[in-house]
């Protein structure tokens, strides 16, 4: 068996895909680039990244124990968070998605939401709502840790 150690590695001008063997496995043009998933299929790198996440406590503490892409974290009442972005999304079409990490309230349930208390998704290019609710009794109520990421376009 061979290694190969390199710190550089220059391709022709003109080079858009990285093959091995006969297979093209990694495709590359402006601004997209794809790797090679089962079968033929092909899948967008930028599309699959994550473009913000965050782990937050609001449960006696407004702390933020890590994060990406995150610039703070407004703390409107119980159970109703607004985290922003650093870097805006493209639109207000993004996928938030997270739960109950640990904690008290392991009987809760996260929903995006609106401003208030009602369980309405929203999301804007520079942030969005989350509300904590009780799954057996619907009241907001702060968690320990919960872990939200947001999938979709940067501005």
């Amino acid at each position: 068996m061979s290694t190969v150690v390199l710190d550089t590695i220059t391709g022709k001008s003109t080079a858009t895909t990285i093959t091995i063997g006969s297979t093209p496995v990694v495709s590359a043009s402006a601004n997209s680039m794809t790797i090679r998933g089962e079968g033929s299929a092909q899948t967008s790198i930028q599309q699959g990244l994550a473009k913000h996440f965050i782990l937050q406590e609001n449960a006696g503490s407004n702390t933020t124990h890590n994060s990406f892409n995150n610039s703070s974290v407004d703390d409107h009442a119980t159970g109703v968070i607004e985290p922003k972005f650093t870097t805006n999304m493209a639109n207000a079409n993004s996928l938030v998605t997270g739960g109950i990490a640990s904690g008290v309230h392991n009987g809760a349930v996260m929903a995006p939401a609106s401003g208030g208390s009602d369980a309405v998704y929203d999301v804007a290019t520079t942030g969005y709502y989350i509300t904590i609710r009780g799954i057996t009794s619907q009241s907001l109520l702060d968690s320990e840790r919960y872990p939200v990421s947001v999938f979709g376009d940067l501005a």
